[in-house]
């Protein structure tokens, strides 16, 4: 058991955001999570609605004027007292607020600079207007996700959350470090499309060794076409995913649906799998998603029941392991990973700071 008053790992670590959409404040929300002091620059007229009981939690913010000259002075030296920024703006819009790189780690040398865009910093998309389904598209990503027709936006998971939020704060994790070893700060410039193709590396990797076929969808053996790695309609109209790639899992499948066990050479053969999908879907359909979840528990079938975003919370697996908490008057993911030596975040939402100074004076 973790005791109490012991440190999150980021404890004493100083971070400016920025108050920006999509991946950034997710960002800042992972890292304020494992303790970072977090301090969000709102601009006049309120915060993200989008970003407001969950990805908001455990920071405080401040609303700052950054076209006022007595607020962008207070601004500055904020910067001056952090260890890492956070901003998601166009390139160049805080270069000409006179927050830019060059000038804040003039008088911060050892400030790591963390800038999340859709395209990066450079480039003929740099300044282009984007979003997650756009950044993607051009990676090879979202031409390998859904049914064979058509590709299908994976919500903005793979884009903003993967490749740009979680890029970013292990981006500014390595800077980080790097900065308390040597005491100079850098840029992380973090862009959703570059990010997004690291992504991609394993696939890459098996498209390289001609096991992977990147011009279609639902032709590969993990996007749908294998009948042992697909999600299956029931009776009632819901779904279970079925994962049983290796064969002792198959086979405990086939033994649960009361179907032979193939050969490995024809369990393997695309071909064959179209028929093989069939006699799955079939008897799928004979009884409801929660009775088959039943049916499988405790086998290595690697069968689950395909939940909502509303009944996640009820799994009685999320509820053993506190996976959601009740916080600022909405359910919500618990913070993760999980530290041996601390305990879990509190998901608070502080007040907003009623000004700069008390920001400077929070941080003094």
């Amino acid at each position: 058991m973790v005791k109490q008053g012991k440190a999150l790992p980021l404890s004493g670590i100083r971070i400016l955001e920025f108050a920006g959409i999509g991946p950034a404040p997710f960002a800042a929300m992972l890292l304020a999570d494992m303790g970072a002091s977090i301090l969000r620059i709102d601009r006049p007229g309120g915060a993200d609605p989008w970003t407001d009981k969950v990805v908001r939690r455990n920071r405080l913010s401040v609303t700052a004027d950054l076209k006022a000259p007595e607020d962008l002075a207070r601004v500055k030296a904020l910067a001056s007292r952090a260890d890492a920024l956070i901003e998601g703006f166009r390139p160049g819009v805080m270069e000409r607020l006179g927050l830019g790189p060059e000038a804040l780690l003039a008088v911060n040398p050892a400030l790591v600079f963390g800038r999340m865009t859709g395209w990066g910093q450079d480039g003929p998309l740099a300044l282009t207007a984007g979003h997650d389904i756009n950044y993607i598209a051009i990676t090879g990503a979202l031409a390998a996700i859904g049914p064979a027709e058509r590709p299908v936006p994976p919500l903005n998971l793979v884009g903003d959350l993967g490749g740009g939020a979680l890029y970013l704060a292990m981006g500014l994790l390595a800077a980080l470090l790097r900065a308390r070893q040597t005491g100079e700060g850098q840029v992380v410039d973090c862009a959703i499309s570059d990010c997004t193709i690291s992504l991609m590396a394993m696939f890459s990797d098996l498209a390289e060794q001609g096991r992977w076929d990147s011009s279609r969808r639902e032709g590969n053996i993990l996007d749908g076409a294998a009948p042992f790695y697909r999600n299956y309609p029931c009776r009632d109209g819901r779904f279970v995913a079925v994962g049983a790639l290796e064969r002792p899992f198959y086979a405990a499948l086939c033994q649960g649906l009361g179907l032979p066990v193939l050969p490995e050479t024809e369990r393997m053969d695309a071909a064959r799998w179209p028929e093989q999908i069939a006699a799955f879907s079939a008897i799928f359909m004979t009884r409801t998603r929660d009775q088959w979840a039943a049916h499988f528990a405790g086998t290595d079938a690697c069968l689950a029941p395909v939940l909502t975003l509303g009944e996640a919370p009820d799994h009685p697996h999320n509820r053993a392991r506190g996976a959601f908490v009740s916080a600022n008057g909405a359910i919500q993911p618990a913070a993760a990973p999980r530290f041996s030596a601390a305990p879990q975040s509190d998901m608070a939402l502080p007040p907003e700071l009623p000004s700069l100074d008390a920001a400077l004076a929070f941080w003094s």
